[in-house]
C-alpha cells in the first residue's frame, strides 16, 4: 500500500543546505543529514548528538524525511514506520548548493566549501 504521506507532498527547497539548523546555529556537530520533505528543515540524523531531524518531525507533525546525503535516494516516513524511495516530484537535491562538509569538530567555522576542496585539488 502506498503510503499516503509521501503522496501528499509538494517539493520543498532545503532551508539550510549546508548543513542542520539547529546544529549550524549552535556550533554543534552531526553525522549524517535528513531533510523534511514538508518544510525544507535540515535535521541531523539519529547517530547525531542532537537528533534534530526526529525532534523536528515529531514537534512539528511532519512525518516524512528523506536522507540528504549525496548518493543516497531513501525517505522514511514516521507514521507508518517504514522506508521509502523519494519520488522524483521531491527530490532532495534540485534547488539546492553544494554543502560543505560537516563539522567534525563541533564548530562551524571549521567546515570546509566544496570550492576550497577543488581549489586544492587543481594545485
Amino acid at each position: 500500500m502506498p503510503c499516503p504521506q509521501i503522496d501528499a507532498l509538494t517539493p520543498t527547497p532545503s532551508r539550510t543546505p549546508r548543513g542542520c539548523e539547529e546544529c549550524l546555529n549552535a556550533g554543534g556537530r552531526w553525522v549524517h543529514l535528513r531533510l523534511c520533505l514538508t518544510c525544507g528543515h535540515v535535521g541531523c540524523c539519529d547517530s547525531s548528538p542532537g537528533r534534530h531531524a526526529t525532534k523536528h518531525a515529531h514537534h512539528a507533525h511532519h512525518p516524512v524525511v528523506a536522507s540528504f546525503e549525496p548518493g543516497e535516494g531513501w525517505a522514511w516516513c514516521y507514521v507508518d514506520e517504514e522506508e521509502l524511495p523519494v519520488p522524483a516530484t521531491v527530490e532532495p537535491y534540485r534547488g539546492t548548493e553544494p554543502r560543505a562538509a560537516h563539522p567534525s569538530s563541533g564548530s562551524s567555522k571549521d567546515s570546509i566549501s566544496v570550492q576550497q576542496i577543488k581549489s586544492a585539488v587543481s594545485l
